[in-house]
């Protein structure tokens, strides 16, 4: 982490920064390899034999996942905020989420309902460990330089994301060049044990070198106070939205964050499953691409991300929602490989750049007392976005006849309405976000 101690919070070191940004390179294996390249083809070609429900299975169980995030995440978020304790919080997801990858080794055909299980309890775990990780940004950088920071994270994430995949592909190459006609059921159980590796070695430098900065909050006398039993989910979740309420700037960003994001959502869930069955890609050739699309990522984050601290924050969100859009309409009138090739590098640069501009965003309004609770409420419109992105291109497939170049045109229309409600962001001026 090359960056210089001007552009850190008084008190924060280099290690500090390495520990928080070796957790974006140690959960974007499990993103890139599971969610994206690998894991979702698979559970369409190979656990659910490409059933015509395959795909409307795939994302119904990753829809479940979300909702259950959106349900739980405030009320965790509350508690790690009340207690200071965002990093015991966080170790726990990880290890849920590494072990239930290491249960993915184990699904083979068939196993349908094992695999929706196991994929909707690793992302509710990754969600609360993304969501954890991001609160910890106001903490270690100035306003004036969150954006570069956030962008550092990021394109670090995907350097951690090509890694994993990198790992995943070499073992792949190598079990097919064993002459024993080895398939997708002989490799994918491996590439998931070397995601789950990957995730708990690189997050071990994560609760090594971060430091738990927040104190614990006294209980409000007469406020909504700390909810247990069954209760605690809808009483954390109204008393973190009435405080929304009070921040339009935040509500008006989380409303673009849920539009713009169902497009991202549309890329990550189904940019295999598109690449495999519209443009008959091999899987091979799908994690090479995917691969290639982690390098124009940290591309993007890392241009964009200095470039937002010094041209505006909102600015450099619209200018990738812009290129989204081009790219939803490139990439389903592509009629080669290579043509679909040149989309997905485009789509690789605006993925880094908006999701690491948003962050940087949420960290530039959240309150310093409310750290979990406002990243918490960034990623439920993250997960809101990420039921209702493939959701609606599925619905379009359907209604479409299986027109799943249509579904992804229509994609397009997500990030036009996230460019109209950016317009309603107000940023604050720099002085008035310097935090002591």
């Amino acid at each position: 982490m090359n960056l210089p101690s001007e552009h850190l919070q008084p008190g924060v070191t280099r290690r500090d920064l390495l520990g928080w940004a070796m957790y974006d390179f140690a959960n974007s294996g499990y993103a890139t390899v599971v969610l994206t390249a690998v894991f979702s083809a698979y559970f369409v070609g190979v656990v659910a034999a490409n059933a015509p429900w395959a795909t409307l299975a795939w994302t119904v169980g990753l829809s479940t996942s979300h909702a259950l995030v959106m349900i739980s995440l405030p009320a965790v978020s509350t508690w790690a905020d009340r207690h200071a304790a965002k990093k015991r919080a966080l170790a726990i997801s990880t290890v849920g989420c590494v072990l239930c990858t290491v249960g993915l080794a184990s699904v083979g055909a068939g196993d349908v309902a094992l695999a929706l299980v196991l994929i909707a309890a690793s992302q509710l775990f990754f969600a609360y460990g993304e969501s954890l990780s991001a609160a910890f940004l106001p903490e270690l950088a100035p306003p004036e330089a969150m954006g570069r920071v956030s962008a550092w994270g990021w394109a670090w994430g995907y350097v951690g994301g090509m890694l994993t995949l990198g790992l995943s592909l070499a073992y792949v190459f190598w079990a097919q060049g064993q002459g024993q006609g080895q398939t997708a059921v002989d490799f994918v159980p491996i590439t998931m044990l070397i995601t789950a590796a990957v995730f708990a070695l690189a997050s071990g430098v994560t609760f090594a070198c971060l430091r738990e900065r927040a104190v614990p909050q006294s209980p409000v006398p007469g406020g909504l106070g700390p909810a247990s039993g069954p209760r605690s989910a809808w009483v954390n979740w109204r008393s973190t939205w009435a405080e929304l309420r009070t921040q339009p700037a935040m509500l008006w960003l989380l409303a673009c964050t849920v539009a713009y994001q169902a497009g991202v959502a549309v890329a990550i869930a189904l940019a295999a499953i598109y690449a495999q069955t519209v443009m008959g890609f091999e899987t091979t050739e799908t994690m090479i691409m995917v691969f290639v699309l982690n390098i124009a990522a940290a591309v993007g984050a890392l241009v964009l991300g200095h470039g937002q601290d010094r041209f505006g924050h909102r600015r450099a969100l619209a200018l990738t929602l812009v290129v989204w859009c081009i790219t939803c309409l490139w990439a389903s009138l592509a009629d080669t490989k290579l043509s679909f090739w040149g989309a997905a590098t485009l789509a690789g640069l605006s993925m880094g750049a908006s999701q690491s501009c948003g962050r940087a965003m949420v960290g530039l309004l959240a309150p310093p007392e409310r750290l979990a609770v406002s990243f918490g409420a960034w990623t439920f419109a993250v997960r809101l976005a990420s039921v209702l992105g493939p959701l609606l291109y599925g619905a379009v497939t359907w209604f479409s006849g299986g027109n799943q170049r249509l579904a992804l045109a229509s994609t397009a229309g997500l990030f036009v309405l996230g460019l109209l409600l950016l317009t309603q962001v107000r940023m604050p001026a720099p002085a008035s976000v310097k935090r002591g």
